[in-house]
């Protein structure tokens, strides 16, 4: 009986925390509460954390996350010397960091205390007089509440109401935003009103919020998810023609089941809404009724449970819808894409910057670099450094460097096909690397950063990329000059049963991959094997290219402002850029001219210089070109997609001198300064000098490595 009775006593010695002497399991208070039960040893994690003579001399995975047993050991005997300044209990581990304080607590105690415990660091402690406070930078505007409890709340800073640090307007209870941060943890404990999270964390550490480093709570529920990773998978059709029944869904072809374009929660086997392969944009009645889908929608995706008199009788009861969904939908296409860009170009912040090195093995290269630095975030700067020209404005380098990276882009073995209409490749070594990921991310972030416009993707792969339904069946000419494209050729060409025959046996390797191999007994089975073909190469073959390419557009929200408004941002992506003629360079820069009448006669005829010699580099008679001229003045060659900032301008110079004076330039300001001078050939020699000189020396520069 005896033996009974002391071995419940241990078992209750081993349930309290042998430095604190509580018993209580609150991981949110006192952090983890952690047994070694054959050490014989119960200890509450935060007590050890905080405790001032014991530190993390081990592994990770020694003793306590660290902290040998034998120093825990140590440091119970060295507080049961320490008695508590509350309590007045022996076993005090915790003393304020302050050394000439002499207060000493236990860790509970401390909190009852108003201790301020930090966690980072040494983990230090102080005491209600040591701890840090929080000063008041702005007036309060009241009434207030708290931010996370929403309950009104008293704005005198305080150990029990804290405030942001960065927007001064959130203002919350202490006990609220520990128990906010236990539950979002470090990856999104973070102000609930602007949202800042570096500098909210480490206010929120200074004043002795504990942070836990792992992912948030409800990330770690078992299941949490699941019901979003269940797909629907039923035909809705009028009827349904597989024998397999509604329920059956084949990976590919005519059984594949495609869900809703809008709701997904209804679908439909191919075959049974007459959808062709690489058509994947469908509308349920329902929805169609609540968009007015049969418009927008092509003819062929209509299912034939969308009759006639559906039609009818849903037309007048969904106008009220329709018109609501209209207004919403104008409001938010009021913006044009330039004004798009330049309000996403509002979320990047000048400093901190990102700095960029280019050297001589290219822009692709010197920005794939950056996008893996670990501090790398689309929301700083870049500072971007061509070796050689260490001189040059930043802004002025920022642009060079755009216009190089995109050129890149467009040349690399990451698209093929004719100059300003080609398609994403498959590619396994880029996959790999995730090569077409960084390519989608930097064509983001030169658009937003004042790049040039990326005009060379195809319509067909524009529309893909924003599931968009072809305006136009595929054609041989999207393939472009390729190999596969000829073996297609000799198909669609075929004269005869025995020309197709021959021309399907040449491309039988293809076709088997494309799993478009199969027996030809009529001259008519040619233009379905074509459709087939050019749909695999060009939307199914490289559906995980394209699926990584439109996630690096999605960097700064550019992928969800696109999708907007497809059509008006097509000119961006696959319209071919306007060749830029003379009267579009002389427009750009509007002339100023002096207010004496004596200079203004003199600048009125430089101007008329300025256009000669523009006319002269459009026909090829200087050794200039118009695209150098537009570089020397700006730093580009066309028009950033985000629009010149500052607008061009030009002035003059007038020296007395002004014979060996050359012409200045300004990018930064896109400003340009031409000197006065007394004849034409003068202007036009010094001209061709300058911009020369500039693209020698830009040359020069890519060259050293």
């Amino acid at each position: 009986m005896k033996r009974i009775q002391r071995s419940a006593d241990e078992n209750d010695a081993l349930q309290c925390c042998v430095l604190c002497k509580l018993s209580e399991n609150s991981p949110d208070k006192y952090g983890e509460k952690i047994t070694l039960r054959q050490h014989g040893l119960t200890v509450h994690y935060f007590c050890l954390l905080m405790s001032s003579g014991v530190y993390q001399r081990g592994q990770e995975d020694e003793g306590i996350h660290g902290f040998l047993v034998e120093d825990i050991k140590q440091e119970v005997r060295r507080s049961t010397r320490l008695r508590c300044g509350v309590c007045k209990k022996k076993g005090a581990s915790v003393g304020c960091s302050i050394k000439s304080c002499r207060k000493k607590v236990h860790f509970p105690c401390g909190i009852k205390e108003e201790f301020v415990f930090q966690f980072t660091g040494l983990f230090p402690s102080f005491c209600r007089v040591h701890r840090p406070t929080q000063s008041l930078l702005s007036p309060v505007t009241t009434p207030l509440s708290c931010s996370v409890c929403l309950d009104p709340i008293e704005p005198v800073l305080s150990y029990s109401v804290l405030k942001c640090p960065c927007c001064h307007s959130s203002w919350f209870h202490r006990d609220c935003v520990q128990h906010q941060a236990y539950s979002a943890a470090m990856f999104f404990f973070k102000c609930t009103i602007c949202s800042n999270k570096e500098q909210f964390q480490q206010e929120m550490l200074r004043m002795g919020i504990h942070i836990p480093e792992r992912d948030a709570s409800w990330e770690l529920e078992e299941n949490a998810y699941v019901e979003l990773l269940r797909v629907y998978q039923h035909c809705d059709a009028h009827k349904c023609s597989c024998c397999n029944g509604r329920q059956y869904s084949a990976r590919v072809g005519k059984w594949e089941i495609v869900r809703c374009t809008f709701c997904g929660s209804k679908g439909t086997h191919r075959k049974c809404s007459s959808l062709k392969l690489y058509e994947d944009r469908w509308a349920c009645i329902d929805c169609r009724s609540a968009v007015n889908g049969d418009d927008a929608l092509p003819r062929h995706h209509r299912s034939p449970q969308s009759g006639l008199k559906n039609d009818r009788s849903s037309r007048k009861r969904s106008s009220s819808i329709r018109s609501s969904l209209v207004c919403r939908r104008s409001s938010m296409l009021a913006s044009s894409p330039r004004e798009i860009l330049r309000g996403l170009a509002s979320q990047i912040s000048l400093v901190p910057s990102i700095p960029v090195v280019m050297k001589g093995d290219g822009a692709f290269k010197a920005a794939s670099k950056f996008l893996r630095h670990p501090n790398f975030t689309p929301y700083h700067g870049l500072a971007v450094r061509f070796t050689g020209d260490e001189q040059c404005h930043n802004n002025v380098s920022l642009r060079r460097f755009m216009r190089l990276l995109v050129n890149e882009i467009q040349n690399s073995t990451l698209f093929e096909g004719p100059e300003n209409a080609k398609i994403l490749t498959l590619d396994s070594q880029a996959l790999r690397d995730d090569l077409y990921f960084d390519a989608g991310c930097l064509l983001a972030l030169s658009l937003v950063h004042g790049g040039p416009p990326p005009c060379f993707l195809s319509r067909v792969l524009y529309r893909t990329l924003f599931h968009l339904p072809q305006d136009s069946p595929l054609t041989l000419q999207d393939l472009g000059n390729t190999l596969f494209a000829a073996k297609v050729k000799m198909i669609r060409d075929a004269e005869s049963i025995e020309e197709l025959k021959e021309a399907v046996l040449l491309a039988s390797e293809y076709l088997e991959v494309a799993g478009c191999f199969r027996k030809v007994v009529s001259l008519s089975d040619k233009d379905a094997l074509v459709e087939d073909m050019l749909n695999f190469h060009l939307v199914t073959r490289i559906h995980l290219p394209l699926q990584r390419f439109r996630e690096g557009l999605k960097t700064l929200g550019l992928f969800d402002q696109i999708q907007s408004d497809p059509e008006a941002f097509s000119t961006f992506f696959c319209a071919p850029l306007h060749k830029i003629s003379a009267d579009s360079v002389a427009n750009l820069f509007p002339v100023q001219l002096s207010d004496d009448e004596e200079k203004k006669t003199k600048e009125t005829m430089m101007a008329s210089f300025w256009r000669q010699y523009l006319l002269e580099c459009e026909v090829g008679k200087s050794a200039t070109s118009l695209e150098e001229v537009l570089i020397f003045a700006t730093a580009v060659d066309v028009e950033p997609a985000v629009g010149f900032n500052p607008a061009p301008s030009m002035s003059f110079l007038h020296p007395v001198d002004s014979v060996d004076l050359l012409p200045q330039r300004q990018p930064e300001k896109n400003h340009l300064l031409l000197p006065v001078l007394p004849s034409y050939q003068l202007f036009k020699r010094h001209m061709e000098y300058a911009v020369c000189q500039l693209t020698v020396v830009q040359e020069a520069s890519l060259s050293i490595s």
